[in-house]
């Protein structure tokens, strides 16, 4: 699924969330209103930074899982 000659490719951005908790507000304001925004002018990629949350929470590996799907859902 390459580019076509002669067509231009939009630059891409890979970002993502740290599945910690719940979404909240200031999800929305500092980064979901703006990928919304940019998906206009860039191929995005949105990534769950999972491997980074066990590395941060080792004591509390019983929540990853909800809180995986709880951020997908949101």
């Amino acid at each position: 699924m390459g580019a076509k000659p002669n067509q231009i490719r939009k630059p891409r951005i890979l970002t993502g969330d740290r599945p910690t908790g719940p979404l909240h507000i200031g999800h929305y304001a500092g980064s979901l209103e703006n990928r919304v925004r940019l998906q206009e002018r860039y191929d995005c990629f949105f990534i769950l930074a999972d491997y980074q949350t066990l590395t941060d929470h080792t004591k509390e590996t019983a929540c990853i899982e909800e809180n995986i799907k709880q951020v997908t859902l949101d």
